[in-house]
């Protein structure tokens, strides 16, 4: 255990936490786009969706996660099929994808964006 966090303080992953080595879930980035009216090559058009809360539902179930400064999250959940939104709705489509699926016994990789409706 020693070494796994030691591991991933040195690739600068030690921020974000990890509930356990087994179960199920997702994990990734978010990011909103696009960020300015017109975007050019030499700019950004996106960037990381900082302290957004995402909420998944599967069923009856709810379950809540947040962002992080770089809009990593992680969140652990039954296997099977999730929706996905941000807590507070904005102006823009929503997230995408809204379904998720969640393998068995792993942390599957998902990145999220949000369409901020800038146009």
């Amino acid at each position: 255990m020693l070494r796994l966090a030691t591991a991933l303080s040195v690739l600068g992953l030690a921020t974000i936490p990890i509930p356990s080595l087994g179960g199920s879930g997702l994990r990734g980035v978010v990011v909103r786009a696009p960020t300015a009216p017109a975007c050019v090559k030499s700019a950004l058009c996106s960037a990381p969706a900082k302290n957004t809360t995402l909420v998944f539902t599967n069923r009856s179930r709810v379950v809540r996660t947040q962002t992080d400064a770089k809009g990593r999250y992680r969140v652990g959940l039954a296997p099977g099929w999730w929706r996905v939104r941000t807590a507070r709705a904005g102006v823009g489509s929503g997230i995408h994808p809204q379904r998720v699926q969640v393998a068995a016994a792993r942390f599957r990789l998902v990145d999220f964006s949000i369409d901020t409706g800038i146009r």
